[in-house]
């Protein structure tokens, strides 16, 4: 073969090369056009009427009354219920992680394993509430009322709970591990067996009258920052700090 036929064949082989390749760039370039526009995930209707699963994801719903309805198994992630009244809704195994609950209330409802996991809420009622099994891991939940609620195996996993008010809940099997329960008031909480206090900041907690003897995690360090008296019960090799009782503030 001559040497101009060589180079006639390369330049052929290098043409048919780059006409392919043009070919596939236009069609990737015509693609969109014949499948259309990549279609948005389906957002929630906000205005769909409160019923078992409705999906109100990062839905408004502030300052409103919807007391008595079933929300069971509802998509309520981010939504804000700011000043909104749940009292006597099903809430059961309704999703409302990263929901705004400042200041809503929530008396007598049901929360059967439902997810409160990092709620934002300030001075959220939860009197009387029925949420065993419920999560509240990192939740902010300062100055919450929890008063008469029943929160068998919740989980309070890194929750902000300075101040919440725990009197006459029922807590048996609940978490609190890295939880921050400064001045908290557990005094008049009712549980069997023993709490996990793992890594809890029990700073003025009030303990009176508990018996933590069977609690887990609990390290001299925090009995020596929380507020019980002579009938709190502590566990084996744990002393009563000389600062107890604690004047009340």
């Amino acid at each position: 073969m001559s040497i101009l036929a060589a180079l006639r064949d390369r330049s052929t082989a290098t043409s048919g090369l780059c006409l392919g390749a043009g070919l596939l760039a236009a069609a990737v370039l015509l693609l969109p056009l014949v499948l259309g526009p990549a279609r948005p995930a389906a957002a929630a209707d906000c205005s769909t009427e409160p019923a078992p699963g409705v999906d109100w994801t990062s839905c408004a719903k502030k300052m409103i009354m919807l007391q008595g309805n079933d929300f069971k198994g509802a998509v309520l992630v981010e939504a804000d219920f700011t000043l909104t009244d749940l009292s006597g809704t099903n809430l059961d195994g309704a999703n409302l992680e990263e929901a705004v609950m400042a200041r809503a209330w929530l008396t007598g409802a049901t929360a059967a394993k439902a997810n409160f996991n990092r709620v934002e809420g300030y001075r959220t009622g939860f009197d009387k509430v029925s949420a065993p099994g419920a999560t509240f891991a990192a939740a902010e939940l300062q100055r919450a009322s929890f008063k008469d609620a029943v929160l068998t195996d919740a989980v309070f996993d890194k929750a902000e709970l300075g101040r919440a008010d725990f009197s006459g809940a029922e807590l048996t099997g609940a978490r609190f591990r890295y939880t921050n329960l400064s001045r908290a008031d557990l005094s008049k909480a009712t549980f069997k067996g023993g709490l996990d206090f793992s890594h809890a900041f029990l700073f003025l907690t009030r303990i009176e009258g508990l018996d933590l003897s069977s609690s887990t995690g609990l390290e001299q360090e925090q009995v020596n920052l929380a507020c019980g008296n002579a009938e709190t019960k502590l566990p084996p090799g744990f002393t009563a700090p000389s600062s107890w009782p604690c004047p009340f503030d």
